[in-house]
């Protein structure tokens, strides 16, 4: 059975995306100046905090400030233009990427951020390619326009070369650096001037690009160079294709400057009104799930412990995907296969929390939770329900811990436990040890550096790490996916913290030897992480 009247409406009016790009290319600055716009925020921060100055509200993480790059994603739900929409900033450091595909996993649209003096940078082309991967429609940004960079013309062509997609820019700069003096709407036929003085929102003049008047505003030599590269767009470029973005085979791209607020209110503009609305899930075994599907489901794409430090929470962030969702329902848990109900929930813009009574698919709601949910497991309401899995990848260093104080052993085992149930560490049990002194993986060194400050902040634990000589981790299957309990070779087979087998190894050597003396055996570099 279909949702319709106001239900149906409520999940129409919904747009899940998610910003991603390279590390600094402006990421959590352009969220911030949208959660301006959406009336969130009534002051926009600082990326890096400075002494009396606002931090940014998506960066939560006391690191996170220190050090002015994002940790961990956030959620953040607001209202503009009769949409609600739920905004997920990521993490853009190579060492928090399973974080991030994590993300994509629960949102139905992307948005691409690229610093127009650097261009496409290796993460970007990574994570284009997952997008493309989940079919996402993207769209994609040209940012710092108030700073020097590469020529309109050349960076479009890098873009579409490098990444292997058309780009229908809906918007041109009006020069570049110190000269930028605007962005010119080639939907609306709309030029407008900003003054770099001011933010944007403060002082704007609009002119319709064959009003003679806008002429004398920008220098001659800028206005000529516009003229010339507009033609140039313009003579080659057919009208926009709603369609084609949708089916992910062209790009839609603005420009602007997310620090100066220029071209941010044309971006979400333009998002309201051609991003997708919720979309159909797969099933695992082949069932296409319609939003308005009067049976309520969802996924949990995150785990956040400590958010709430004075209570030791730990929440569950449950994409939904269909139906309607009312707090204290009973739903039936997939792995567990059992029904709980669902007493506390919230809906969030970073670590500020309301909570919410009802939601919708679309939205994205953060469940309280003791326990009982992982990283990919499914709930429904009135029929059992499991989506697609979420994979967790190889970690690349390896370390176990140790803690000065021997009676906070206990504390720091349950710290351990915490922080790999959220997806920042991983955890391998071995089996000459035991569960009591795991090995834990990391895919980067960041990673690490994360994992010791919030041992530190959060518990208040002086733990030491020391390094393992492992650099590899794979899990052996069958062709046809079966977990293998032993190998030939003499290989330690060690346990993850979902009871399946995995190899540690010293180095791709060793690897290469595993597959010679078990020929028939796969080593997967990822797992689903739920059941």
């Amino acid at each position: 059975m279909l949702l319709t009247g106001l239900p149906a409406q409520e999940i129409n009016r919904r747009r899940t995306f998610a910003i991603i790009s390279h590390p600094d290319a402006g990421k959590t600055t352009l969220t911030e100046k949208l959660l301006y716009h959406g009336g969130v925020i009534h002051q926009t921060g600082e990326v890096k905090g400075k002494q009396g100055t606002k931090a940014v509200t998506s960066d939560w993480m006391e690191l996170e400030r220190q050090k002015g790059i994002s940790i961990t994603s956030s959620v953040m739900t607001f209202d503009y233009d009769s949409l609600r929409v739920n905004l997920l900033d990521t993490p853009g450091h190579k060492d928090f990427s399973e974080d991030t595909y994590r993300v994509l996993m629960a949102v139905d649209s992307a948005c691409m951020l690229i610093d127009v003096a650097k261009g496409v940078e290796e993460r970007t082309k990574k994570l284009y390619d997952v997008c493309r991967y989940r079919q996402i429609p993207i769209f994609t940004f040209i940012n710092k326009l108030d700073r020097e960079g590469k020529a309109p013309l050349e960076l479009l062509d890098e873009v579409e070369t490098t990444l292997q997609m058309s780009c229908y820019p809906l918007t041109w700069p009006i020069g570049i650096g110190n000269r930028f003096a605007g962005i010119y709407n080639r939907l609306t036929k709309e030029v407008m001037l900003y003054d770099q003085r001011r933010e944007a929102v403060e002082q704007v003049e609009y002119f319709k690009v064959d009003d003679p008047s806008w002429k004398d505003k920008v220098h001659p030599e800028i206005y000529a160079q516009f003229q010339e590269e507009l033609a140039l767009v313009e003579g080659v470029l057919p009208p926009f294709d709603v369609d084609e973005f949708l089916k992910g085979k062209i790009s839609p791209l603005t420009w602007g400057s997310a620090k100066q607020n220029f071209g941010v209110d044309t971006f979400l503009k333009f998002f309201c009104s051609y991003a997708p609305g919720p979309q159909a899930r797969r099933t695992k075994d082949g069932k296409e799930i319609e939003p308005t599907d009067a049976n309520f489901t969802g996924f949990v794409f995150k785990i956040q412990a400590n958010m709430d430090r004075r209570h030791r929470d730990r929440v569950a962030f449950l994409r939904i995907c269909s139906g309607k969702f009312e707090r204290g329902m009973k739903i039936k848990h997939s792995r567990h296969d059992k029904e709980i109900r669902l007493a506390y929930s919230n809906q969030f813009v970073a670590a500020e929390r309301e909570t919410v009574d009802e939601a919708y698919a679309g939205d994205i709601v953060g469940v309280n939770d003791t326990g009982n949910f992982a990283i990919g497991d499914s709930v429904g309401s009135l029929s059992r329900v499991t989506f697609e899995d979420i994979p967790k990848f190889a970690p690349e260093l390896f370390a176990r811990m140790s803690v000065r104080d021997a009676l906070k052993r206990k504390k720091m085992q349950e710290a351990l436990q915490h922080l790999s149930e959220e997806g920042a560490i991983q955890l391998f049990i071995d089996p000459f040890v035991g569960a009591q002194d795991p090995i834990i993986g990391a895919i980067g060194e960041l990673q690490f550096e994360v994992l010791m400050h919030r041992m530190q902040d959060e518990y208040n634990l002086e733990v030491k790490l020391n390094r393992l000589s492992y650099t590899v981790a794979r899990w052996p299957r069958t062709a046809d996916g079966k977990a293998v309990d032993q190998l030939k070779g003499n290989f330690t087979i060690y346990r993850d913290m979902i009871e399946q087998p995995v190899i540690l190894l010293d180095q791709e050597w060793d690897l290469n030897w595993a597959k010679k003396e078990n020929p028939d055996v796969e080593f997967a570099t990822s797992i689903a992480r739920a059941r």
